[in-house]
């Protein structure tokens, strides 16, 4: 069961860090990726808080490493990944997992990337700046993450892949 849980994680961090040359909406000095919020949603229903954390991370590492991605990608990223995984193991809901998303990266990992952008990138923008784009980005993300859980409940992946329930 790791195994598959690790592979999963490999496909979908090379799944984010390549559709970030392809898929993204710059807004100001941030760049709104909803790839990674659908990723954000798919890793905390079947893989775990942990596990999303990690592939937000290993995600926006990688998207800056590339050129592809903008600092503000590890707050929002992995505060979402966060918290739509521990929303998603406390109610067993994906709803509640894309509640979490938009929560997570749309209002906190929008603040949180005020401090970024300020002290590290020397970005003079206001507080809540980034929670517009954040919110834009993780609630379109974040839909299309619910509805890929639907269509792989409904033909029964989730039970033949093995890999199901996020704990």
């Amino acid at each position: 069961m790791q195994t598959k849980k690790l592979t999963f994680s490999a496909l979908l961090v090379a799944i984010g860090t390549i559709a970030a040359n392809l898929i993204y909406i710059p807004v100001g000095a941030a760049k709104c990726f909803p790839v990674q919020h659908t990723i954000n949603v798919l890793s905390a229903v079947l893989l775990g808080p942990w596990y999303g954390v990690a592939n937000a991370f290993l995600i926006s590492l990688l998207r800056n490493m590339l050129g592809t991605g903008s600092l503000m990608a590890f707050p929002g990223s992995m505060v979402g990944a966060f918290i739509a995984g521990i929303m998603y193991l406390k109610f067993g809901k994906k709803l509640f997992a894309v509640a979490g998303e938009i929560l997570g990266t749309g209002i906190l990992g929008g603040l949180l990337a005020f401090p970024i952008a300020k002290f590290v990138m020397g970005n003079d923008a206001a507080a809540f700046y980034f929670i517009i784009p954040f919110l834009i980005s993780t609630v379109g993300g974040s839909i299309i993450g619910y509805i890929i859980l639907g269509v792989m409940e409904r033909s029964h992946v989730m039970n033949r892949t093995g890999v199901n329930g996020g704990n």
